[in-house]
C-alpha cells in the first residue's frame, strides 16, 4: 500500500475508533507479533481491538475500502502461526469481547463472545453441575473464538469429541460486512450446516462474534490407571484394543520413556522411568459405570503386556497421576535451549510404526524428540529438542517435522489434529491433498471473502507454490499436477 494511503487509512482509523480500541506504536504492537509459534514474527500496520460488533464491522468496512488485509487473533496460544500478523494489514484482537452473554442450566447452553477463556466456561457453570467439555492444555488461557478457529481438541476429546461436537450455534460476521447466524439450539437448523465448515477455518472465511456451547452434567467420579509397558508396540495394541473392545474411555494418553524420564524430575517418580511407554487411561461416570469399566480395562491391558497397573483410588491420586503428562511441556523446557511441538493424527493401530519413524528421523537429523500422545485419538504431539541460536538448528528443526507429517500421512492419517495449519503446515498441505481438493478450498474461501484479505498465505497454499517447492501429492507413483510449469 502507497505511503499516503497507508496515512489516510491509519487516519481514518483513528478518527472512528476509540484510542483503547487501536493500537499502532510499534513497541505497544511487540506483544501482537506472533501467537504461541514465536519461532515466525511480524509486525502489523496496526492492532485494532473492538469492544463490540459495531467497531469490528466499522474497522472491516475501512479495510474493504483501503484494500487492507486482516487477521483475526483470540489469546495468542495457538501453536500454527495461524494468527501472525500480515505486513501491512491490521490484526484484529477479539480478547475484549469476552463477555458471558446468557447460561441456562435448564437446556444445557453457554452463549459467549469470543473472549471468553475456555476455563471460564467452566468455572461459570459449575453452580449448576456442568461444565464445557473441550479442555486444550491452554484451557487456562485460550479464548473460545479461537477454540472454535482451530477446531480445538484436549485430553478428553476422544469421549466428549472437539470443539465442532460441542457447538451449537455461531455468529460470523464476513468481510463484506454480512452478518450470520450459523446453527441453532433446536435439534436441527434450518437451511445448509454450515457449522462445522466455519469450525476449523483458522480465519479464513469470518469473524466469529458470539459462540453457543453444549455444556454437560460433570461426571460425579473419574478414576484413572496408569499401565506401564516394556514396548511401545503393546502399549499401542492396548490402546487399540480398548476401543476394539467396545470402551469408550474418558481419555487415553500414551507417553514414551523420554518423556517419562523428562517429567519425573518435577513431578517425582510417579511413573517407572524404565518403562519403554505408560498410557493413563481413564474413566469417569458413576460410581458403578466407574467400577465396571475400570475392571473391563485392567483385564484388557493385562491381557496385552503391561507390566505395572496402577489405579487411582482417590481424586488426590487421579490428579498426582496426570501430573506428569500435564508436564510434559514444561519439562521438554528443561531439557534444550528451545522446543518444537508438532501436532498431527494417524489411525490407532499406526502407534508404534510412527514412533519408530519418528525415532529413525531424530537419528538422521540429529536432533532429540520426546513424544505425547493423545493416544486415544491417534494423534500425536512430538517435541523436538534443539537450540535456535544454534546455526541450522531450527530450519533442521523444521525439516525433521515436516518429515513426521509425511510419514503421518503415509500412514493413513493427517498433517494436523487440533493445532490447525497456519503458516506452520502449509508446505505439508501440498502432501496430503491433490490439485483439486485444494482448488475446492480456494473457492470456498472466495465465496467467503472475494477479495482475499482475511488471513491471507495461512492453511491454504497456492498451488504453484507446492509445484515451486516439489511437494506435490503423488498418487500410484504417477506425477502429479503434470500441466505446472516444474521450477
Amino acid at each position: 500500500m502507497p505511503a499516503l494511503t497507508t496515512d489516510l487509512f491509519l487516519h481514518d482509523l483513528a478518527a472512528s475508533l476509540p484510542v483503547d480500541a487501536r493500537v499502532v506504536d510499534r513497541e505497544r504492537m511487540r506483544v501482537f507479533e506472533c501467537d504461541a509459534l514465536s519461532a515466525y514474527q511480524q509486525l502489523p500496520l496496526a492492532v485494532v481491538l473492538p469492544a463490540d460488533e459495531a467497531q469490528l464491522l466499522h474497522t472491516l468496512a475501512l479495510c474493504r475500502q483501503y484494500r487492507v488485509p486482516v487477521v483475526a487473533r483470540g489469546a495468542g496460544t495457538g501453536l500454527s502461526g495461524g494468527a501472525l500478523p500480515v505486513a501491512g494489514g491490521v490484526l484484529l484482537s477479539l480478547s475484549r469481547m469476552n463477555r458471558l452473554l446468557e447460561l441456562d442450566p435448564l437446556a444445557r447452553t453457554a452463549r459467549l463472545q469470543p473472549g471468553v477463556r475456555n476455563l471460564a466456561i467452566s468455572e461459570a457453570a459449575a453452580p449448576h453441575g456442568l461444565y464445557y467439555a473441550p479442555d486444550p492444555s491452554s484451557q487456562i488461557a485460550c479464548s473460545i473464538g479461537g477454540n472454535v478457529a482451530e477446531n480445538a481438541g484436549g485430553v478428553h476429546c476422544l469421549k466428549y469429541g472437539l470443539t465442532v461436537h460441542n457447538l451449537l450455534a455461531l455468529r460470523v460476521v464476513t468481510m463484506d460486512g454480512e452478518v450470520l447466524s450459523l446453527g441453532g439450539t433446536a435439534p436441527d437448523a434450518p437451511g445448509l450446516d454450515l457449522l462445522p465448515l466455519l469450525t476449523g477455518s483458522e480465519g479464513l472465511l469470518g469473524f466469529i462474534t458470539e459462540v453457543t456451547v453444549r455444556l454437560l452434567p460433570k461426571p460425579p467420579l473419574a478414576r484413572v490407571i496408569m499401565a506401564a509397558f516394556p514396548t511401545v508396540d503393546r502399549a499401542a495394541d492396548a490402546v487399540a484394543q480398548l476401543i476394539a473392545s467396545g470402551l469408550i474411555p474418558a481419555a487415553v494418553e500414551m507417553m514414551d520413556r523420554a518423556t517419562v524420564q523428562a517429567v519425573t524430575p518435577l513431578v517425582g517418580p510417579i511413573y517407572p522411568t524404565d518403562a519403554a511407554a505408560v498410557l493413563l487411561v481413564e474413566a469417569d461416570g458413576s460410581e458403578a459405570e466407574v467400577a465396571g469399566d475400570i475392571e473391563r480395562m485392567l483385564r484388557v491391558l493385562q491381557e496385552r503386556g503391561a507390566s505395572q497397573l496402577t489405579v487411582s483410588d482417590s481424586e488426590a491420586e487421579r490428579l498426582q497421576l496426570w501430573a506428569g503428562r500435564k508436564a510434559a511441556f514444561p519439562a521438554a523446557a528443561r531439557l534444550a535451549p528451545d522446543y518444537y511441538c508438532m501436532d498431527g493424527s494417524i489411525p490407532r493401530q499406526q502407534l508404534g510404526r510412527i514412533l519408530q519413524e519418528i525415532e529413525a528421523l531424530s537419528a538422521e537429523f540429529g536432533l532429540p524428540c520426546i513424544n505425547v500422545f493423545h493416544a486415544g485419538d491417534g494423534n500425536l504431539h512430538p517435541l523436538i529438542l534443539f537450540d535456535a541460536n544454534a546455526p541450522g538448528q531450527f530450519e533442521r528443526t523444521e525439516a525433521f517435522g515436516a518429515r513426521i507429517l509425511e510419514a503421518c500421512v503415509a500412514l493413513g492419517g493427517a498433517i494436523t489434529g487440533e493445532h490447525g495449519v497456519g503458516v506452520e503446515k502449509i508446505q505439508s498441505m501440498c502432501v496430503q491433498f491433490s490439485r483439486a481438493e485444494l482448488t475446492c478450498f480456494h473457492q470456498l474461501k472466495q465465496a467467503f471473502d472475494p477479495q482475499g484479505l482475511l488471513n491471507p498465505g495461512k492453511a491454504i497454499p497456492e498451488l504453484h507454490r507446492c509445484a515451486e517447492h516439489g511437494r506435490l501429492h503423488v498418487h500410484g507413483g504417477q506425477l502429479p499436477f503434470p500441466d505446472l510449469p516444474r521450477f
